[in-house]
């Protein structure tokens, strides 16, 4: 019998595998478990398809989900927005 690397004479293989906490949360969505959209470290508090996001600043989903804004436009407080031509958010979101 062929010892393994550290001479136990078992597989790898045989080992019983431990689940990682990365390992159980990416199996948790938000559309099943709400509140992992609220942990520290979380993209957003908002649940928009299985994803956590904020919509108050994600241009996929600003305002609402699903809610695209267009190719020149940014999302400040969940609004549409031209970075170019907007006084309230000249260049970036709250920025005058």
């Amino acid at each position: 019998m062929a010892s393994s690397p550290r001479g136990l004479g078992v597989s790898r293989r045989f080992l019983p595998q431990q689940a990682t906490p990365t390992a159980l949360t990416s199996k948790m969505t938000c559309n099943k478990y709400p509140r992992i959209c609220r942990k520290k470290g979380s993209p957003g508090p908002d649940c928009c398809k299985k994803k956590c996001v904020n919509v108050k600043t994600d241009r996929l989903n600003c305002g609402k989900c699903g809610r695209k804004c267009k190719y020149n436009k940014i999302c400040c407080k969940g609004k549409c927005v031209n970075p170019m031509t907007d006084r309230k958010n000249c260049g970036a979101c709250k920025k005058k």
